[in-house]
């Protein structure tokens, strides 16, 4: 196995040469990391403070719930969907019991 030296990169966003050290590298073998960095560490962490997720702290957005009754049982319930009159609607408990008949979401 070769010896890994430093090696100097180009970042592909701010032109300034940045350094990929040997310890780094050795990383990125271990791991099978394949590609190579482009970007110097501060345009990395601009990079990713720019993302949506990153404003938000990390965090998904949070779902609307909509009330609505259980089809089976009776009981108010809250879905993460709107229901349609279409469909009957199932609180957890019964969707759970209704899942585990037959493996396909339906009783025996």
């Amino acid at each position: 196995m070769a010896t890994l030296e430093d090696k100097t990169i180009l970042c592909a966003d701010c032109g300034e040469e940045f350094l990929f050290t040997a310890g780094e590298q050795e990383f990125y073998r271990e791991h099978r990391l394949t590609n190579l960095p482009t970007r110097c560490r501060g345009c990395r962490e601009a990079r990713k403070a720019r993302k949506p997720e990153a404003r938000m702290g990390g965090a998904r957005p949070v779902r609307e719930l909509h009330k609505t009754v259980c089809a089976e049982c009776g009981a108010e319930t809250e879905v993460p969907f709107a229901p349609s009159a279409a469909r009957p609607v199932y609180c957890r408990d019964c969707f759970r019991k209704r899942r585990a008949g037959d493996g396909r979401g339906h009783p025996g």
